[in-house]
């Protein structure tokens, strides 16, 4: 049975795929738009991984409170990363200085939890 943490990991996975989608129309009818196809391909890619860490913990197959805690890392990561990239490309301006740099740090940060989460004993 899905926790209120994963349902709301799951609606984010669910919105990082549907902005990667609109991020990669609007950014095929923008010139020298790189920055937005690079956000939207981190949504796309992210947004999968999410689903997967949260369904490998209910199921039991990683361990679920670091499965749940990647995925928290991968979603924060991608609003700072993706979103800066957005609104730069979008707007003409930052998020906030050094956004970008700190999402990716965090989504690496996300990858590495997700590594420990199959490595420590599930729980039953």
């Amino acid at each position: 049975m899905p926790t209120a943490a994963d349902r709301i990991l799951i609606a984010l996975a669910c919105l990082a795929g549907a902005l990667g989608v609109g991020a990669s129309a609007a950014a095929a009818h923008i010139p020298r738009a790189d920055s937005l196809k690079t956000a939207a391909q981190f949504l796309l890619f992210h947004a999968p991984a999410i689903l997967a860490l949260v369904g490998l913990g209910a199921a039991g197959l990683t361990h679920r409170l670091a499965a749940r805690a990647a995925a928290a890392a991968l979603a924060l990561g991608l609003v700072l990363f993706s979103g800066d990239l957005a609104l730069r490309a979008l707007a003409g301006r930052a998020l906030f200085p050094m956004a970008a740099p700190s999402g990716g740090v965090i989504l690496m940060a996300g990858w590495l939890i997700a590594a420990i989460s199959a490595v420590l004993p599930a729980r039953r």
